[in-house]
């Protein structure tokens, strides 16, 4: 499985409005489970993430992943401030 998944690494993630969130920086791996948690982009577009911070993306909002990563979901605009929102989403 870990294998396959650092497939992923160097893949453009895109927004489900078609926005190029960044790329696939690493992977947040649970080991017990053996499975991916999180894809972790360590640059964003600064119009969808305020000061375009690092993200964890959780890895149940990828939708489909081949060429690029497609979110099935995201926020609108992840600012550093949110209380709900934070560099782990």
């Amino acid at each position: 499985m870990h294998r396959d998944a650092t497939r992923l690494i160097g893949k453009e993630v895109y927004t489900p409005r078609g926005r190029l969130l960044g790329e696939v920086s690493n992977l947040i791996l649970d080991l017990d489970l053996n499975k991916v948690d999180g894809i972790f982009l360590d640059w964003t577009d600064p119009g969808l993430v305020e000061d375009s911070m690092a993200v964890n993306v959780p890895y149940r909002w990828v939708q489909a992943a081949g060429d690029v990563v497609l979110l099935r979901h995201f926020p609108e605009w992840v600012s550093a401030g949110d209380e709900d929102t934070h560099a782990t989403l």
